[in-house]
This record gives C-alpha cells, structure tokens and sequence, in this order.
C-alpha cells in the first residue's frame, strides 16, 4: 500500500460547540468516523493532525483580542483543553499517526505538525514509501487548503474527498477547492 489518509483538525474548537466552529463540523467528523470503518485498511497510514497552541501567549501573533479572521483568530485549540481534543464524535482509533502544530507559532498545514516524539508528516511519507495522500478534515477554507497545497508541492499524488470536509465560508471554501484543484489535486466524493 503506498497511499495515506491525512485527517486535517477534526477537533471540538472547529466543530459547532467550538470557539471557531464551522457549521457541518460534527457531521464531517461522523463521516470521517464511518468513512474509517470501511476504508481504514486501504491505507499504509492514517495520519491525523490538530492544533495545539499555547495557552500563555498569543502564539507568535495567531491569536488576538481583535482577530481579523484570516491571519489572526480568537483563542482556540489551547493545548490540553477541551478545544484542542479530537471531535467527541471522531473515533481515532484507526488513527496512525497523531501531529500537533502551532504550539507557539502559526500553523495551518498538517506539514507543520510533529508527533509527540518528534516526527513529521514528511518523515512518516517517506519512511512508509507514500506516493498518494488523501485529505479530508476542517476548515476547507484553512487548514484542509494548506495541507493540500503542501501535498501536492512535496510531489504526492492528493486526492481531496469533498463530502468529508467542511468550510469556514462558502465563498472561500469554492475558492480554495479551485486553487487545490489548479495545482494539481483531484476533487472526488468518498463514494466515487
């Protein structure tokens, strides 16, 4: 098997309870979840990132008290607190692969992130011989994004399942789904 599932911040700040919830957020995570139970085996990897920022500082300008919404935001996703865990109804247990990113800077793509013993997304790749990346997760708009323009920018194969994500705003979301598409990913539905 050379192919990885990248599961992009299903986390309780992004889904409809959370600080920057995005409308759809636990209806993706439960078709993530189901998604898993049937395909799970047809990956050498499930990889699943989240955000996991400080909770003392504003991590290197990402947070603020007047956030504009696009490169600085409210608190969220503080490490060890409820925002930052997996979405209660996302079942990890055929997670792989566990990456935070932030943790004290800015981070959107799961390419930022490293596991708890310092491994990266590149790292995992290569070690398991990885040429296709399926991505699916929150927000569209975001991190989905910059996790699939860092795919295709390291040379994988990206195939972005559009029924499993979920967007901040349609506008954007369209909009990010196009650029990911013009450099070179494939849009498809998990059931194609």
């Amino acid at each position: 098997m050379s192919r990885a599932l990248f599961i992009v911040d299903v986390q309780n700040d992004f889904t409809e309870r959370g600080a920057l919830g995005v409308e759809g957020g636990d209806e993706v995570a439960a078709r993530i979840s189901r998604y898993l139970d049937a395909h799970a085996g047809e990956y050498a990897v499930v990889v699943a990132s989240r955000d996991w920022h400080h909770g003392d500082d504003d991590n290197g300008g990402h947070f603020s008290a007047t956030p504009d919404f696009i490169d600085t935001w409210p608190v969220h996703c503080v490490g060890g607190t409820y925002g930052a865990e997996y979405d209660e109804v996302f079942d990890t247990g055929r997670v792989t692969h566990h990456l935070k990113k932030g943790q004290g800077r800015p981070a959107y793509s799961l390419f930022e992130g490293v596991s708890d013993d310092g491994e990266t997304a590149a790292q995992i790749l290569d070690g398991h011989g990885i040429r296709q990346i399926d991505i699916v997760g929150i927000a569209t708009d975001y991190c989905v994004r910059a996790s699939s323009l860092d795919a295709v920018a390291a040379g994988r194969d990206v195939l972005v399942l559009t029924d499993l994500i979920a967007g901040v705003h349609p506008e954007s979301s369209a909009a990010a789904l196009r650029e990911i598409e013009a450099a070179g990913a494939v849009l498809a539905r998990s059931e194609d």
